[in-house]
């Protein structure tokens, strides 16, 4: 890394908001330092080459210490330079440093070098096509390996959930629903990774027989497991480097309310459409219990749910988990958050499984279909499917209709919405234990919505739920109302 250091910020001078010593900073790192005049070119020169000769395993940090605006005599070392304020100085400056009035000249040495480099790059790189195609062929089976992981190169949503076998869970949370499937999807394409910021235990995706990403201890650089320690952050920016890299298909894990700690490298990853990132998120709700509203994450799947090109999948029973896993490690198009619970589902075993997995793929489908004339959609998503369910088993003009992926849900055809939604029928109830607001697309005007608008409170998961009204009763009391 070579760090322009010239002293700057856009407000003030450096030294006026900041007093660290970033080449102790970087030695605490582990890297291997240096500091440099970056105006010296020689110097820069000798100690890019000393640092690529250090076979040291460090990683290397060249400070460069540099005036801002230099030439520019106005602006010169100040931080007036940072901004435009030096704009109007350019044509002077050019004189004065004895460049063209051209203002995108490059010298034919330059050109010549660059040239002689783009030579040598082509040769290079046909000796390397040689060396790989051998290779290939003396190894066609690594080598399929590596060309489907670099042009991503994976099965389909429908063919992984055709491929999984059928879960026959049991009354269990989605977190442990998912360790059982992302067994099943690392063997399905090898590249698969993932990893946690010291929750391994509770959020559930470690790859059995996967080993673990480093060095020392039990650790390889084989391994499939990565241990991030306590650094959302940096598990969020690591994650997003490995996909930008266009290798490896990588997860993370943490509790859901910790998003908040690396939302900007999810911003990142949506914004550059990072489709080999997806993140395991647990403990979705209230229904995390004595940890209390601190980590009671009210808020934050809704939160996830703005971001463009970011589908959320919040499953409602295993086998919605299945289809959520399949589509994070298929889809093209951006990156997905796989929300799991922390507390115990009933499975919605009346519907087969392939069904719910098809279902659940289009982000909304039909769970419980209506047996007399249509009245009343029930709209729900993760634990709170089962309460939906249980009220409109009872109800013959009721349809439950489970979202376990809102986003999925819109792009799908305006027919097949249709047919799930009918906009002749308004009376709606949705339920999520979290907020509201973005349920009101569903519902409509004249429908409820049967959320958590507040914060939570420390006491038993279940407790908590029945509070604060995340139950079948509550749920039937207000279609009742209508």
């Amino acid at each position: 890394v070579m760090h322009d250091a010239n002293e700057v910020t856009l407000d003030k001078m450096a030294e006026y908001t900041q007093s660290e010593d970033i080449i102790a900073r970087y030695e605490a790192y582990g890297w291997e330092t240096y500091e440099i005049d970056g105006h010296d070119l020689d110097a820069v020169e000798k100690t890019l080459a000393a640092a690529k000769a250090s076979k040291n395993g460090k990683p290397k940090f060249i400070k460069c210490n540099t005036i801002i605006g230099k030439g520019v005599e106005e602006v010169e070392g100040t931080n007036a330079a940072h901004g435009e304020a030096g704009v109007p100085y350019v044509d002077g400056a050019r004189k004065g440093l004895g460049l063209p009035d051209e203002k995108w000249f490059v010298s034919p040495g330059t050109k010549d070098f660059f040239k002689g480099v783009q030579d040598k790059n082509k040769a290079t790189y046909d000796e390397w096509q040689t060396t790989y195609a051998a290779w290939a062929a003396a190894n066609p089976d690594l080598s399929k390996q590596l060309t489907d992981a670099v042009e991503d190169n994976v099965p389909t949503a429908e063919e992984l959930c055709a491929t999984i076998p059928v879960m026959d869970a049991p009354t269990e949370a989605t977190r442990v629903s998912g360790y059982k499937i992302i067994q099943e999807i690392s063997k399905a394409i090898p590249q698969y990774i993932s990893g946690s910021a010291d929750l391994h235990g509770s959020t559930r995706n470690y790859i059995d027989n996967g080993g673990n990403f480093g060095s020392g201890f039990d650790k390889t650089y084989a391994g499939k497991n990565m241990y991030f320690g306590i650094r959302e952050h940096a598990m969020g920016s690591i994650l997003n480097g490995i996909a930008y890299h266009g290798l490896f298909k990588a997860s993370g894990s943490t509790f859901a309310v910790f998003v908040d700690y690396f939302r900007p490298t999810i911003r990142v990853a949506c914004l550059a459409e990072l489709n080999r990132v997806s993140w395991i998120l647990t403990h979705d709700s209230i229904g995390v219990g004595e940890d209390g509203p601190t980590h009671q994450p009210v808020e934050t799947v809704s939160g996830l749910r703005v971001f463009p090109n970011l589908d959320v999948y919040r499953p409602g029973d295993a086998e919605e988990t299945v289809a959520a896993f399949a589509s994070s490690v298929s889809r093209k198009e951006g990156p997905t958050a796989l929300i799991f619970s922390r507390q115990n589902i009933v499975q919605n075993d009346a519907m087969p499984a392939a069904e719910r997995r098809a279902g659940a793929l289009k982000g909304g489908y039909i769970a419980k279909k209506e047996t007399a004339d249509l009245d009343i959609i029930i709209i729900a998503t993760g634990s709170e499917l089962q309460h939906a369910i249980e009220v409109g088993a009872a109800m013959p003009g009721a349809r439950v209709v489970s979202m376990p992926c809102t986003s999925a849900y819109d792009r799908q055809s305006d027919e097949y919405k249709e047919s799930v939604l009918p906009t002749a029928i308004t009376k709606r109830v949705a339920m999520e234990a979290g907020v509201s607001a973005l349920w009101w697309k569903y519902v409509g005007t004249n429908g409820k919505v049967v959320g958590v608008d507040r914060f939570g409170f420390s006491a038993p998961g279940d407790i908590v739920m029945k509070e604060l009204g995340m139950t079948a009763e509550n749920l039937k009391s207000v279609v009742d109302s209508m």
